[in-house]
């Protein structure tokens, strides 16, 4: 697995997921080579067959203890990505009732909701949690402001927003949100500017990425 992990740094992931494969295939119960293909398969957005190796990892693992809940969330985010909200949402269900204090779950599910617009005060609670576990991360702050801003509380949502960007002062959605924030409370030539900022870090990881 180890070996596979230098390969795909080195800039060849189709052979070290192609390796990762020939493990799984002869020792189908080898839980970290199979949680490994799922992992390297869903970062390189092959989603339906993170889904099976996750899948996988559930029947190894059995399903039913607490420290399980990392392969439902692993497997909801790979059903998310390939637009089974439905499957996904019924995994971190799932996840959170092995662990329910589980932040980046507690985040990935209540900011999903915000995003749809739906059940969205009990999404509030559940990311205020979160926050109460991971104060220091940016992304689940931005999680919090977002959602309160979709509850129409533009006013709240703007400090919280801004402790988002100072805690990463360099992620386009997050200055984004705090623009569209701050145009909803007046602070018109501010959200510009935090615009301009999304815009420039997203036009760089675009030419990072190529």
């Amino acid at each position: 697995v180890l070996e596979a992990d230098n390969i795909d740094a080195m800039g060849n992931r189709p052979e070290a997921i192609r390796r990762l494969r020939n493990i799984v295939l002869t020792q189908p119960r080898n839980l970290g080579a199979v949680k490994a293909l799922g992992d390297m398969l869903r970062m390189d957005k092959q989603y339906a067959g993170a889904v099976e190796m996750y899948s996988k990892a559930i029947k190894i693992v059995g399903g039913d203890h607490p420290g399980d809940w990392r392969f439902f969330y692993l497997r909801g985010i790979s059903n998310h990505l390939r637009h089974r909200w439905d499957l996904a949402e019924s995994d971190f269900l799932k996840a959170l009732k092995l662990s329910p204090d589980q932040p980046q779950v507690l985040n990935y599910l209540g900011y999903s909701w915000v995003d749809k617009g739906i059940n969205l005060d009990r999404a509030l609670k559940m990311i205020k949690r979160a926050v109460q576990s991971s104060p220091q991360d940016g992304y689940i702050v931005d999680s919090l402001g977002w959602a309160v801003y979709k509850l129409d509380r533009f006013k709240k949502a703007v400090p919280i927003l801004e402790q988002a960007v100072r805690l990463m002062p360099n992620d386009p959605e997050i200055n984004d949100h705090l623009g569209d924030a701050y145009w909803r409370v007046g602070r018109k030539m501010e959200a510009r500017f935090q615009w301009r900022i999304a815009r420039s870090e997203e036009h760089t990881s675009e030419l990072q990425s190529h």
